[in-house]
């Protein structure tokens, strides 16, 4: 509240709020458009669609979820006699005929798609109480960033002092005469420690953001088939976004479901 403020009264003039009045937060004074769970589903899928990089396509929700179990690549929504009384949209590997040998896997249909992952969701659902188990198991596992963070704060320190030591290079080369060979050799060894422990810090950033990225997955995974059906009967369009990391096609017709918490389910033709 008073992000903004009435600076004349008469004038009726208002003014952004840069701290001369009291700003105030109240917190739950309206519902939430989208519940917080599904609002970390989509947070969690954009992180996913951002590490495929531009091998995404946002043009279908089957899109980059559908792999060829061939040549690995996704399949891509195509249109066959798409000016007359037949047309009919199918899905085929992208890559199909691109490479010197033509993808065997088989093109699929829509209806075909969410029939085979209803069968796949249902079989999943079968043993929820054993998935839970399992994916609470994997939290505790995967939340475990003891190790990390106590190698994560010695690097810091580490880096701190070496830039200190750099600085401190650069400064007495500045201020007294000395060798510049020796300095040069000094100043390059020191930067080639400096950066070596920042390219590992980096990297257990990464994995520590990859660990809690994988940790989140998890909770949300248990939190959403806590409150699904056992039994679905109907398509559903979110379940497949929510819940599945991706589907493997294979040239005999057999699709297996990988499921976002690792569990693999093979559907048969």
């Amino acid at each position: 509240m008073q992000k903004r403020f009435t600076v004349d009264f008469l004038m009726k003039k208002m003014k952004v709020n840069e701290g001369e009045v009291p700003q105030y937060y109240v917190e739950h004074s309206h519902d939430a458009i989208i519940s917080p769970i599904d609002w970390e589903m989509v947070q969690a899928e954009i992180a996913r669609r951002k590490t495929l990089g531009r091998v995404y396509s946002g043009s279908s929700i089957f899109s980059s979820k559908l792999v060829c179990g061939d040549c690995g690549g996704f399949f891509g929504q195509k249109v066959w006699h798409s000016t007359d009384a037949y047309r009919k949209v199918i899905w085929r590997c992208n890559s199909k005929f691109k490479g010197e040998k033509k993808c065997g896997t088989p093109h699929l249909d829509t209806e075909t798609i969410q029939q085979k992952f209803l069968l796949a969701y249902n079989q999943l659902m079968e043993n929820r109480a054993g998935v839970i188990a399992d994916c609470m198991q994997m939290r505790q596992i995967v939340s475990d960033c003891t190790a990390l963070d106590a190698e994560i704060e010695k690097l810091t320190e580490e880096i701190e002092i070496l830039a200190e030591m750099v600085k401190s290079c650069v400064r007495e080369n500045a201020s007294s005469a000395q060798s510049q060979e020796e300095y040069t050799k000094k100043y390059n060894s020191l930067a080639k420690r400096y950066e070596k422990t920042a390219s590992r810090l980096d990297k257990l950033a990464t994995e520590k953001t990859r660990k809690q990225d994988r940790d989140r997955e998890f909770r949300l995974f248990i939190e959403a088939i806590k409150k699904q059906p056992l039994v679905l009967e109907e398509w559903n369009e979110r379940l497949w976004v929510g819940l599945l990391e991706k589907a493997t096609v294979f040239h005999d017709g057999r699709i297996i479901f990988q499921f976002k918490n690792g569990t693999e389910i093979e559907v048969g033709i």
